[in-house]
């Protein structure tokens, strides 16, 4: 596992834009962002939101040198043969600029849509491996407890080949990450007690040191605190329900623009390559700004 000083400036920042802003609005956002040094926007997909690969493309299209990731493809939801064909597509037009995530995807969505896989974990291993090998370029033959793929090779394997990484929590799923992924991406509400946490158990699945940490965070910056957790409750709320923790427990990357940006340095000494911002609250773009400012950027 790498060594990490207290202190990093080599930090990516990046964006996330918010499942619940329409997707007409994400081309001017993601230029603005790019504009104001920004180093990433990332994209959702969640069940009856949008669609990540499309928006991907979207943000992509808008702007000249940012990186896009796509923070989260349900593996369930996406036929791996597929999923590398629509990969390979962006990675071709757009080279060196495309991170794509995948993950178990929402146990109770999944089931919705009669996608709930038999073995979350198979499927998830199967999907990353399947789709790393067509974007290398390579014929896949796979015969899996998932996945079944006879003889698939892609005709416009990208030169560039994008980092496929994977979005998972639970202990078991981050050793399989370090495993077969080139990167991993932790959730809303970790802090760097948890990072660390993640870092030892990529390792432990085997990543090398060219293994990428994504922590996304939930962001808003006011010069009242106060009036900050306040705009950040019922995200907070709800992530802690999730998480099954109090709600006072969940990170967050908030104040005061100094502040923020301690807790950003925070993440990155704890062992986050990338930490991405889900900004709540008025003028998300300002608030950007303003971190990036008191980072130094």
């Amino acid at each position: 596992m790498r060594t990490r000083k207290t202190a990093r400036n080599d930090i990516r920042i990046g964006v996330m834009y918010d499942r619940d802003w329409a997707p007409e609005g994400l081309p001017a956002f993601a230029r603005e962002v790019e504009a104001l040094g920004a180093d990433d926007v990332w994209v959702v997909e969640d069940l009856g939101w949008n669609g990540g690969v499309s928006a991907a493309a979207v943000a992509l299209g808008a702007t000249e040198r940012l990186r896009v990731g796509i923070g989260i493809t349900p593996a369930p939801l996406r036929s791996p043969a597929l999923l590398a064909m629509e990969l390979a597509t962006l990675a071709r037009v757009f080279p060196g600029r495309l991170v794509a995530g995948v993950g178990h995807g929402v146990r109770e969505w999944m089931t919705a849509v009669g996608a709930a896989p038999r073995s979350p974990l198979a499927l998830l291993e199967e999907t990353i491996t399947s789709v790393r090998a067509l974007l290398g370029g390579e014929r896949v033959e796979l015969e899996g407890r998932e996945v079944r793929l006879d003889g698939i090779r892609l005709v416009h394997p990208p030169a560039e080949v994008p980092p496929v990484v994977a979005g998972v929590v639970r202990p078991r799923s981050l050793e399989l990450s370090g495993r077969v992924a080139d990167g991993t991406v932790i959730a809303e509400g970790h802090g760097p007690a948890e990072v660390t946490a993640a870092r030892e158990l990529v390792a432990k699945g085997g990543a090398d040191a060219e293994h990428t940490l994504t922590v996304f965070a939930f962001a808003c910056v006011d010069d009242d605190p106060a009036r900050a957790a306040e705009t950040l409750r019922p995200l907070t709320e709800g992530q802690a329900a999730w998480l099954g923790r109090p709600a006072e427990e969940v990170f967050t990357v908030s104040g005061r623009a100094e502040d923020a940006a301690g807790r950003v340095r925070e993440l990155a000494a704890a062992g986050a390559d990338t930490v991405v911002l889900r900004v709540a609250g008025p003028e998300p773009v300002r608030q950007l700004g303003s971190v990036l400012e008191a980072l130094g950027r």
